[in-house]
């Protein structure tokens, strides 16, 4: 039987454009589930970030050297947002360990408390930059019992502690039975509210095990700090599109990166680069392909630059986000009658589970 060209073209499209739906169906019914992030039906929020890539092996400075260090990355990051959108940073995160670098030899000579130098160095430096501060570091908690953790510290723009988070999975070298040198691990992974969104941490060998990740997107995470000496980019792509938010890298080599929620690498640095800034929005919405959709081009002509969105043909989905305060980016795809890949898929299974398909 010989099929028209035009039917062909339209039937292989509308094919290819289940690409999208068939990798969220590989998700179990209940889990969190590929896309399963964005709030498209929220005002617009536009969150700058800033991370760096910054090597910290060799000798140490000493601690007030390494302050004032940091301190410099801040302020370069500070003045590129400035000079690329105008405003200053939302959130800026450092790498990991960055305020001690590594340990050799006794944790608790070379672990420091956040009070003292650290805490008013970061405090100062947060109300002068008017952001949240992401601040890891080998954390002195207890001297005489010897508790130290691999930690990051959240600061307000005010200069507060919000919170800390202890990284879960200490790195364990090969052979050894020791934990970073005998560093305490952590025993959750809580989720920030900032002004912008709800925030998680995860440091460095966290990436390899679910458990954190799992927890942050039980929480509602929307944004994940990933202070770290790995520089991995599919290991994080693929938590970002398993659980639906944006995840920020900050790395000591090769590169520091910005993943969002469809897996996609949108920003990037590579040597002899330091820092990255850039910005995304929180309010965002994954859609899959469709004939309305036309790629993005049917919102484009309606609402021009008052939409914005990555669209990926390798994928088969694209990211769109509103430029409209008035206007939410799930009210403009309702317009031309698009829904959203996490209703679609809602759909698609209440239909398998009629049709008694297994699985759902």
């Amino acid at each position: 039987m010989l099929i028209p060209e035009p039917f062909r073209m339209k039937s292989a499209a509308a094919i290819s454009g289940m690409t999208c739906l068939a990798v969220l169906l590989a998700c179990p019914a209940g889990s969190a589930g590929l896309f399963a992030g964005g709030t498209p039906d929220r005002a617009p929020r536009k969150v700058i970030l800033g991370t760096a890539m910054q090597a910290f092996w060799g000798d140490y400075p000493g601690l007030q050297r390494r302050l004032a260090q940091l301190e410099s990355i801040l302020d370069t990051m500070n003045e590129q947002s400035r000079k690329k959108f105008g405003r200053g940073l939302d959130l800026a995160v450092l790498p990991e360990v960055a305020v001690t670098g590594e340990i050799t030899g006794d944790i608790v000579a070379h672990s420091v408390p956040y009070d003292g130098p650290v805490r008013a160095t970061f405090s100062r430096k947060a109300r002068e930059l008017g952001c949240y501060l992401v601040v890891p570091l080998y954390l002195l908690e207890d001297k005489e019992r010897r508790i130290c953790t691999n930690a990051a510290v959240l600061v307000d723009r005010k200069g507060d502690v919000v919170g800390i988070y202890r990284k879960l999975q200490l790195a364990v070298q090969s052979g050894s039975d020791s934990m970073e040198g005998g560093m305490t691990p952590g025993k959750e992974a809580p989720v920030f509210d900032c002004d912008f969104g709800r925030l998680g941490i995860q440091i460095c060998f966290d990436i390899e095990f679910d458990y954190g990740w799992e927890q942050l997107a039980k929480q509602g995470a929307e944004l994940v700090a990933w202070p770290t000496q790995s520089p991995q980019t599919a290991h994080p792509a693929s938590r970002a599109m398993r659980h639906g938010f944006y995840i920020v890298s900050s790395t000591w080599r090769d590169n520091a990166s910005i993943f969002e929620p469809t897996g996609k690498i949108v920003s990037q640095i590579r040597a002899p680069e330091q820092v990255l800034v850039d910005q995304v929005d929180l309010s965002y919405a994954i859609l899959p392909w469709s004939p309305q959709l036309q790629q993005g081009g049917a919102l484009r002509n309606k609402y021009g630059d008052r939409v914005g969105f990555r669209y990926y043909l390798d994928e088969d989905c694209g990211l769109f986000w509103s430029n409209d305060p008035g206007l939410t980016i799930g009210q403009m795809m309702r317009s031309i009658g698009v829904a959203g890949a996490e209703d679609e898929i809602k759909r698609v299974r209440q239909l398998y589970r009629r049709a008694g398909v297994p699985g759902y």
